[in-house]
């Protein structure tokens, strides 16, 4: 019984650390359509704003759940009014430019950190479950991800930025004829998925190593996940993180880490195979 509990949290903490790592691609590729191939570099951003907050004294509750987020939205939006918004319509164009931005952006933090790995201390102690112990960390992240889709969904279904979002993602002629701006719905939705892929990434620093590259180890497991989910940001991508934790976290249990991450991509490979449109677009079709 033991044993069953901690590896249920296990499953739990691996479902949960996958939807925070693609939530915020799935808000800028299934609402906007842009390949953000600098997602991992966010991320890394995210951990690197937690790092250098934490250093300078701030409280390490503020440094990952308000300045990483701000610091990276505040990236987004510079990005997106730089050169994203010139690239809309233009998928080739605009994965070179965000592959070209990974480039820049761990060159860029490589310069001023160097290649040393970075931490932070977590900031939750351990509990007992009978012969095993585990992290109240990894219960919090179980919460963050739960409240952070809550959220979303709140933000997108009863606001009316929400509805200015959808509606002009979906027909942004429409919503220029009813005097709403799409080149500000835009920027505000970009700077909104690099604000949760910020917090993701602070969120991840107490329990990853910092470092400029990162990003490279979370990036193909996000995109899989966004891509298993379909076009439901919230639905799809929760199913599609509750599929990959689950088989990830089993056989990382059964076998290795290393074998347990062959059966999430093979896993993911057999389910877009079956489903190429998706698991939202064949079971939650039209939802968020």
């Amino acid at each position: 019984m033991d044993l069953a509990a901690v590896l249920t949290l296990d499953v739990l903490n691996g479902v949960a650390s996958l939807i925070l790592l693609c939530t915020g691609l799935a808000v800028i590729f299934g609402m906007m359509k842009i390949i953000n191939l600098a997602h991992g570099e966010f991320l890394m951003l995210g951990a690197y704003a937690t790092v250098v907050a934490v250093e300078a004294g701030i409280n390490i509750w503020i440094a990952m759940l308000v300045i990483s987020p701000v610091f990276v939205g505040l990236v987004g939006l510079v990005v997106e009014r730089t050169f994203i918004r010139l690239l809309y319509g233009r998928l080739v164009d605009s994965m070179l430019a965000t592959w070209g931005l990974s480039l820049f952006l761990v060159g860029l933090i490589t310069t001023i950190f160097g290649n040393t790995i970075k931490s932070v201390p977590s900031p939750l102690g351990g509990f007992t479950i009978g012969a095993y112990r585990s992290s109240l960390y990894t219960v919090f992240l179980v919460v963050v991800a739960i409240a952070l889709l809550g959220g979303l969904w709140v933000l997108m279904r009863r606001t009316r930025f929400g509805l200015i979002a959808r509606a002009t993602m979906q027909n942004p002629d429409m919503a220029a004829a009813m005097g709403v701006s799409p080149p500000r719905v835009y920027m505000a939705t970009f700077g909104l998925g690099a604000a949760i892929t910020g917090l993701a990434g602070g969120l991840l620093a107490p329990v990853a190593g910092v470092l400029p590259t990162m990003g490279a180890a979370y990036i193909a497991k996000a995109f899989i996940t966004v891509v298993a989910g379909g076009t439901s940001i919230i639905a799809g991508g929760a199913t599609a993180s509750g599929l990959f934790g689950f088989i990830n976290q089993t056989a990382s249990y059964l076998t290795t880490p290393v074998i347990g991450e062959v059966f999430l991509f093979v896993a993911a490979i057999i389910l877009i195979r079956l489903l190429p449109q998706g698991i939202s677009g064949r079971f939650f079709r039209g939802s968020l």
